[in-house]
């Protein structure tokens, strides 16, 4: 699987650059042409990172030990956020001098260090006829796993917050860096920088969650405050689009990175703790399910609203005074502080407690020891 996926990815980075190319101009053929090879090129990206991400996780999973699985993941989540800092940095300094043809070698180096980074990762971890030894642990199919962990009122609210909480995090995922070229006329170099903005932030969150967690605070507490984090973002970013200060817009990214990093630490970590020791597997699954349905929806969405408002704006029909084109993007922005005060009134039960029940330090959430 995690060879399938990625190959996916790989083949989705070889045909991204040629497909923008036509899309921009620069390139020869009809632009249908550029607009299927783009929804291609994504479709494959995400379709192969969610499988390698997937399979990665599950087999990382089998090979910790149980007490050391909610260390594992801080870990994976970790590295995942220092490669998107350090590539946002790299890319960056790559695309100081834009060019279609730097923009070709940028991605499919991508491609192949990729490519690369997980033939290493693969090397014998599963030898050909050895299997892995799987723990002993009570076997139960997947209607009573599910209907097991679809029971308990508390959980089936958790999953709700998660969907909501991801999807006002992510609908911005694909306008930021265009709204910055667009309406605060930052250079490609500029707004590629955003990404290690957001990560940066995320990592922070990670530093300050870890603590929080290990002291015995309420998961689902520290989700509340990631989101009332994001609710200040997202208000701030949608007065940038009026004011059109960079400093402000800076500053409105790093706090989403923060908020998002909290959220998604603390309600990863609450599923693990709601989750009985032969469901977790299933939980672990449910939380990356509902967070990859509502980022693809929240992200299609926040995209269609875009064009949709800023075609409105456009043509007059909103008025003189929201006619320029950060109309669209500030719509989405407020829609999504929005959704986020609407996760936080869902959430809010489940935060009642400051602290946990149980403060076992083997359940204590960091990374006071590496996996094995």
């Amino acid at each position: 699987f995690i060879w399938t996926g990625t190959m996916l990815q790989y083949g989705g980075l070889a045909i991204l650059p040629f497909s923008l190319l036509i899309l921009s101009g620069t390139g020869e053929g009809p632009v249908i042409f550029g607009q299927l090879g783009a929804g291609l090129a994504f479709l494959l990206i995400g379709a192969g990172l969610h499988t390698t991400q997937t399979a990665g996780l599950a087999l990382a999973s089998d090979l910790a030990r149980p007490e050391a699985r909610p260390r594992m993941v801080a870990l994976l989540f970790v590295m995942l956020l220092v490669g998107m800092f350090v590539s946002a940095l790299l890319f960056g300094w790559l695309l100081t001098d834009f060019g279609p043809m730097t923009l070709i070698r940028v991605i499919q180096s991508a491609a192949v260090i990729t490519l690369c980074l997980n033939v290493i990762a693969l090397w014998k971890q599963e030898p050909r006829g050895q299997p892995r030894k799987r723990e002993e642990s009570r076997h139960t199919n997947f209607r009573e796993a599910i209907s097991e962990l679809s029971a308990e009122p508390q959980s089936r609210r958790l999953l709700v917050a998660v969907g909501l909480g991801t999807g006002g995090f992510t609908m911005q995922d694909i306008l930021l860096e265009p709204f910055g070229g667009q309406v605060l006329g930052l250079s490609v170099s500029a707004t590629t920088m955003l990404t290690a903005m957001l990560a940066g932030g995320m990592l922070l969150a990670f530093a300050m969650s870890a603590k929080q967690l290990a002291r015995g605070l309420n998961p689902n507490r520290l989700a509340a405050y990631g989101a009332l984090l994001g609710i200040i973002a997202f208000a701030l970013i949608g007065f940038v689009s009026a004011v059109k200060l960079t400093s402000l817009f800076t500053f409105g990214v790093i706090l989403i990175g923060i908020g998002g990093g909290l959220f998604a630490m603390g309600t990863l970590t609450a599923t693990m703790a709601m989750a009985s020791e032969h469901n977790r597997g299933l939980a672990l699954g449910a939380w990356g399910a509902v967070q990859a349905t509502a980022t693809g929806i929240a992200i299609a969405l926040g995209g269609a609203l875009r064009d949709f408002v800023s075609g409105l704006a456009a043509a007059g029909a909103l008025g003189p005074g929201l006619s320029g084109p950060a109309t669209g993007y500030a719509f989405v922005y407020h829609l999504e502080w929005v959704l986020l005060f609407t996760t936080l009134v869902v959430i809010g039960p489940l935060a009642a407690f400051s602290r946990r029940q149980d403060t076992d330090s083997k359940k204590r959430f960091g990374l006071a020891e590496f996996p094995s």
